[in-house]
């Protein structure tokens, strides 16, 4: 562990880049399946792409600076928004296991256009529309709900270790 604090505290920089190009993966791999494969992205699908737009441009701006005391802010506040992140995922992955017998992730967008006025359709679709506890995709047996909380619980972590490197570094 002091040899991975070492290495942490001598290239915060490049560790961000590695967080932010992450982040920039994930939501492309997000806009993938939504554009090309065809799911629809939920409500809580789409707080956690605004958590993975947050931890990826802390990462990116915290990078941008070499003062010590302005990267263990930065990745105090990347950790926060990771766990923010997190804690999205796992309340999604609850619901993906324990579904409601009452769906009321949102609705689609034709309904809402039909049903609503344009200045408040525009809002809606920020939501998302899909049902958060449908599984649409698994990889290796996890759906996307579980394999983004396991990435924002490793991003909070490394910041985590990040901090930690930082605090002794001199």
């Amino acid at each position: 562990m002091p040899a991975l604090l070492d290495t942490l505290a001598k290239h915060p920089q490049r560790c961000l880049l590695l967080l932010a190009l992450i982040c920039a993966g994930m939501l492309a791999y997000g806009m993938y399946l939504q554009q090309v494969v065809g799911l629809e992205p939920c409500p809580m699908c789409i707080v956690q792409r605004y958590a993975l737009i947050g931890v990826g441009l802390i990462a990116l701006i915290t990078a941008l600076f070499t003062q010590r005391r302005v990267h263990q802010v930065g990745v105090l506040a990347l950790v926060g928004m990771a766990v923010f992140g997190a804690l999205t995922a796992a309340r999604q992955s609850w619901l993906q296991w324990y579904p409601p017998e009452i769906l009321s992730c949102g609705r689609d967008l034709f309904g809402m256009i039909e049903s609503f006025p344009l200045r408040r359709v525009i809002p809606m679709v920020f939501r998302g529309t899909g049902d958060c506890s449908k599984i649409d995709w698994t990889f290796l047996g996890l759906t996307i709900a579980n394999w983004s909380f396991l990435v924002f619980s490793g991003m909070a972590v490394l910041g985590v270790l990040l901090f930690l490197a930082l605090l002794k570094r001199r």
